[in-house]
């Protein structure tokens, strides 16, 4: 079920994940019918656009801080905070700084 990362070992998820200047890089963990697990680096400035998901969406900040819209309210998340985003809620990503974020959409 999961890939691209060790299993058996001890490891920090902000650790699996590198910052690229001026981009938004993803790392995915699991990808099936219920479940999609991924890892997330924003560099300063860089944003996904709005969108909505097929599934409940739930964000938790690992490092810096981002800004995340959900319909049209704002929420400013740093590292530890979580947030879900209700499917078919649109919604969009930006990094207020560089920021590390793990998602999770259960569908």
């Amino acid at each position: 079920m999961y890939k691209n990362i060790e299993k058996q070992v001890k490891l920090a998820l902000k650790d699996q994940v590198e910052y690229l200047d001026g981009q938004v890089v993803s790392k995915t963990l699991v990808q099936n019918e219920l479940v999609s697990m991924t890892l997330f680096s924003f560099d300063k400035g860089e944003e996904i656009s709005t969108h909505a998901s097929g599934g409940d969406a739930m964000v938790t900040v690992l490092e810096g801080k981002g800004r995340f819209t959900v319909a049209d309210e704002v929420f400013y998340l740093e590292a530890g905070e979580t947030l879900i985003m209700p499917k078919g809620i649109p919604h969009a990503v930006y990094g207020e700084e560089k920021f590390k974020m793990q998602l999770v959409v259960s569908f």
